[in-house]
Formats: C-alpha cells, structure tokens, sequence
C-alpha cells in the first residue's frame, strides 16, 4: 500500500504519519509538505532518517511538482491535509489561503485523478458551518456558512473534491473536524499558546468574554478516524468528526484549566478585543461516522489536556525554537493592538 500524506510536517499531519508507521507498518508511507510557518520538518526528522518515510517539499500549487511526486503510479490512499489554517492569519492573506486551499487542493485532486488514486480522504473543518446556536450540534446537512477567509477557502476546496467525485469519480471522502489539541501543535494556535505562555508566566490574551463554546477532540482521536474512513469503501460522502461530550468547553475554562494545571494565577489572562465575526460556538454529530465505521472518541479532556500540557513541559527546545522571528512578529501584529482597557 503506498501513501500520501500532504501536509504531514504539520501538527494532525505529524500524528497521522506516527500513527501509519506505528500501526500500518506494512504500508509505504510518503510526506508531502511546503515547510510554511507551521510545517516543521523536525517533527519527521527521525521517521525520514531512519527510512520509514518519504519527504517531499513541495507546493501545492507547483502543478508540475505536484506531478513529479505523483509520478505515473500514484498512490493508492491520498490524506490530504495540507492547508492554510490559522484563522487569524487568513484575516491578513486571504488570497494566499484561496490560493492554497482552493487551487492546491484542485491541483491534487488532478493528479490523484490522472493517477487513479484509490482512496482520497480530504481533511476538512466543522468551522465551515459557520457560528452555531448554544444548543446545535451540526449534522452533515448542516449549512455552510463560513464567517472567515479560511472557513470559505475550506468550503470552497470541499465542494471541488465533492465534485470530482460526483463528476470524474475521485473516490473521495471529506471529512470536518472539530478543534484539535495535542503534542506538536504549532504554538500560534489557542491551547497551545496558552500553554506556552503560561509556563512563561506572559499575559494571555482571550477573546472578548471568553465564552466561546469550542468542542475538543485529541489529534490520535482524529487521526484514528482518518484512517477508519482511508479503510472503509464509502465514497462520496461528508463525515463530522467530533470529540466527547463532556468536551464542550468554552475558552475561558480552558484558560483557567491549564492556569491550573500549572499552578500559576487566573490574574495572567487578559482579554483582548474579540476578532472580526469571531463564531460563537462550534460542535458536530459524529453519529454517522460511528454507525459507518465504529470509531469513536476515546480520550477524554481532563486527561487530554494533562498529557498535552506534559509534552510541551518535556519538549521545550521544540516550542522555543519556533517562538521566534516571524511568529514575533505575527503575535505583535494581532493582538498588540487589540487589548482592552
């Protein structure tokens, strides 16, 4: 079995790559990923070196790259989650998310196509719904009402794969998760972040109120239903897939959780101008998926969130590396000007 994972330098990529040579150790696993911001090659630096994965740095939108890696051959299973993903980020760049998540993904799908790729699960958002009322759980016939740059370029890049399939017959799944955490997350992101600075004894900026309900999943949670969707033989079809329950939190109890966690005080959070249509809320039914395939969520939050938080306490060189340079400079852009008095 030959795979592709694009984008798998990132942080669900990553474990994704970890989980197929753990467990699918006969499979032929490859990376594509452009090594942008949040792709960092240490993250498969032993996986490559010790010849058990592939790497290709290269860019979506390099059609004719694109085609050298695809080769005549191809792939028989395509995990596709390369993508520009940082909300905040896609405030300032829109074009640059349209153009990667859009175009690059359409690339992709042509290659896929041009080699008859078997099984093409593309990696989606449950933030494509938009904001949701205090007591929804989107469906997969929810609307599609994405309130930021990236939720519309996600949108857009669904509907292509969903009509390659329809029309070209890419057997193609798309799949919309809900927020993820866990061990090599890019530290711009909320948990993340809040972790980082914490640890740091730094202000921690939240948005608003902090009452934005968020449902977490852990990334192994995800990458376990990626892979029971790249087995199954459903083609066609859009899967949500969310984390438990009682992983429905807002922001600000996630704040306070991991303050606690650290045992320093509640007084570091400082809350900050929300952002432009900032959602209120995001949470998905993963009934389908779990009648489909089975899958369901096995790690709960409390113990979650203590594993997390102890994998950047053992791995601060990697965190520390990145907190530096252009993400500086990002960090100031976005919420230096956004503090409340």
């Amino acid at each position: 079995m030959k795979v592709l994972v694009t984008g798998g330098a990132g942080f669900i990529g990553t474990n994704l790559v970890r989980l197929l040579v753990s467990e699918r150790s006969d499979w032929n696993v490859e990376v594509l990923d452009y090594l942008t911001y949040a792709g960092n090659f240490e993250n498969i630096t032993d996986l490559v070196s010790d010849g058990k994965v592939v790497f290709h740095r290269t860019d979506l939108c390099d059609q004719e790259g694109l085609q050298k890696v695809f080769g005549s051959d191809g792939y028989d299973i395509v995990f596709h989650l390369a993508a520009e993903s940082h909300v905040d980020r896609s405030l300032y760049a829109a074009s640059t998310f349209a153009s990667t998540n859009v175009l690059g993904t359409q690339q992709l799908v042509d290659c896929a196509l041009a080699t008859k790729c078997k099984r093409f699960v593309h990696v989606s958002t449950d933030e494509v719904y938009g904001s949701m009322g205090p007591n929804d759980r989107a469906t997969e016939d929810y609307p599609i009402v994405p309130s930021s740059p990236y939720s519309a370029s996600k949108a857009a890049s669904d509907l292509m794969v969903l009509a390659a399939h329809k029309s070209l017959g890419l057997p193609a799944v798309v799949t919309r998760c809900t927020n993820n955490y866990g061990p090599y997350q890019f530290p711009e992101k909320f948990i993340p972040l809040f972790i980082t600075r914490t640890m740091n004894e730094e202000r921690l900026p939240l948005y608003g109120d902090g009452m934005q309900m968020r449902s977490w999943i852990h990334v192994l949670d995800h990458c376990r239903a990626l892979l029971s969707l790249a087995e199954h033989t459903v083609v066609g079809k859009v899967f949500n897939i969310g984390g438990p329950l009682e992983s429905e939190i807002p922001n600000i109890h996630v704040a306070k959780k991991i303050i606690e966690l650290l045992g320093k005080s509640e007084a570091l959070i400082e809350h900050v101008t929300d952002r432009p249509a900032h959602d209120r809320k995001y949470a998905v039914d993963s009934s389908a998926l779990t009648a489909l395939t089975g899958w369901a969520p096995q790690v709960l939050f409390q113990q979650g969130i203590e594993e997390t938080l102890s994998w950047y306490q053992e791995h601060t060189a990697w965190w520390q590396a990145i907190l530096s340079g252009d993400y500086k400079q990002f960090y100031q852009q976005h919420y230096g000007a956004r503090h409340q008095s």
